[in-house]
C-alpha cells in the first residue's frame, strides 16, 4: 500500500519499503503552521532582529530603558509584540544583546584614545574628542542615550555596564591623567576623575541638543566637527590666547 490515512486529521502519511522489507511511515507532507511571529525565511531573520535592535536604541535614547516596553519596540519597528517576543523574551534579555552587540564595540572604540598616545596628553584628548563626535555621527542615539543612561544618575544602562565590566576603564583614564600630571604635561589643578566627563559634556551634550539649533541663527551652522575642534581648543588652552 502507498499511503495510509493519518488517524481522523484527513493527513496523509507516506509508507515506504526498508531494506528489510518492513514499512517504514515518513512524516506528513502537509506543512506544518507557522507560529506567530516567527520569521518566515531564515535569510530575513537577522534583518528582523537586526530593525528590532536599532527600534530599541532609538526609542531608548527618546524616552529611557524603563519607559519602553517590549511592545512599544515591535510597533517602532514595524512588527507584532509575537515577532518581537519570538526574539527577545524579556526586556533585560534585550538590553543584554545590545551592550553585546552594540555597545561594547563602541567602548572599545573609545577606550583606546589615550593608550593610543601614552606620552602626549593633548593628542590623547583631542582623539578622544574625535571619536566621540565619529560615534555620533555614526550612530544618532547615541548622544542623547548617553546623556539618559549613563551620564545622568539611575540611568538602567549604566547600571548594567557597571554590573557586567567593572570601572576599570575608568580608573585607567585616571591613572593616565594622574601620570601627566606628575609628569607636568598637563595642567596640576585638573581633577583627574572629571576630565572624562568634561570631554563629554563638550562634545556629547552639544550634539544630543543639535536638534534645537535648526531654528537658532548663531549655531544652525555648526557641524560635529566644529563641536570636536571646540571642545579640544577648551580642554587643553581653555580661554586663554595661544
Amino acid at each position: 500500500m502507498a499511503r495510509k490515512a493519518a488517524g481522523d486529521s484527513g493527513q496523509m502519511e507516506r509508507v515506504s519499503q526498508t531494506g528489510d522489507g518492513d514499512a517504514a511511515v515518513e512524516p506528513p507532507v502537509a506543512s506544518v503552521a507557522r507560529r506567530p511571529g516567527r520569521p518566515s525565511g531564515s535569510g530575513r531573520g537577522p534583518e528582523q532582529r537586526a530593525r528590532l535592535l536599532d527600534a530599541a536604541l532609538a526609542l531608548f535614547a527618546r524616552q529611557g530603558i524603563v519607559d519602553t516596553t517590549l511592545g512599544q519596540v515591535a510597533r517602532e519597528a514595524g512588527f507584532t509584540p509575537a515577532m518581537m517576543h519570538y526574539y527577545f523574551k524579556t526586556r533585560d534579555q534585550l538590553l543584554d544583546v545590545l551592550i553585546d552587540e552594540r555597545f561594547l564595540p563602541l567602548r572599545a572604540r573609545l577606550s583606546g584614545s589615550f593608550q593610543a598616545h601614552p606620552n602626549d596628553p593633548v593628542a590623547a584628548i583631542t582623539l578622544l574628542a574625535e571619536r566621540l563626535v565619529e560615534v555620533a555621527g555614526d550612530y544618532p542615539w547615541f548622544p542623547s542615550l548617553w546623556i539618559r543612561e549613563v551620564i545622568s544618575e539611575g540611568g538602567l544602562l549604566k547600571q548594567r555596564m557597571h554590573e557586567r565590566f567593572g570601572d576599570a576603564n575608568q580608573k585607567n583614564g585616571i591613572a593616565y591623567i594622574e601620570q601627566w600630571q606628575k609628569d607636568g604635561k598637563i595642567n596640576a589643578a585638573l581633577e583627574p576623575s572629571l576630565v572624562f566627563l568634561s570631554v563629554i559634556g563638550l562634545t556629547i551634550l552639544p550634539l544630543a541638543t543639535s536638534s534645537m539649533w535648526r531654528n537658532d541663527p548663531a549655531r544652525r551652522k555648526l557641524t560635529a566637527a566644529d563641536i570636536a575642534r571646540h571642545a579640544v581648543a577648551l580642554l587643553t588652552h581653555g580661554v586663554a590666547r595661544t
